[in-house]
């Protein structure tokens, strides 16, 4: 289970397990989708906010994002994040 709003851990386990070459375009593309607004709304809310295991996932994830893509999702994350007003100042 997983906080309101927020990719269920079920789903992204089994897109996870399912590899891309079984997927079609369009199950790409959703996944891409879904993937960034989760991501998106991991970063608009602080981890004192959410469950425990929400918590543990979004850290594992920030960790891979950042050890994957070399901290891109994160500074597109901090940009939204400052341009609402939302940002560590």
């Amino acid at each position: 289970m997983s906080d309101t709003g927020r990719k269920d851990f079920s789903t992204k386990a089994k897109e996870e397990m399912t590899p891309d070459s079984a997927k079609s375009t369009q199950d790409k593309v959703k996944e891409t989708v879904t993937d960034t607004g989760d991501r998106v709304a991991r970063g608009f809310q602080g981890d004192d906010s959410k469950s425990g295991t929400q918590e543990a996932f979004d850290k594992t994830q920030r960790s891979h994002d950042n050890t994957s893509h070399g901290g891109a999702t994160g500074s597109v994350t901090d940009k939204i994040k400052n341009a609402v007003g939302l940002g560590d100042h």
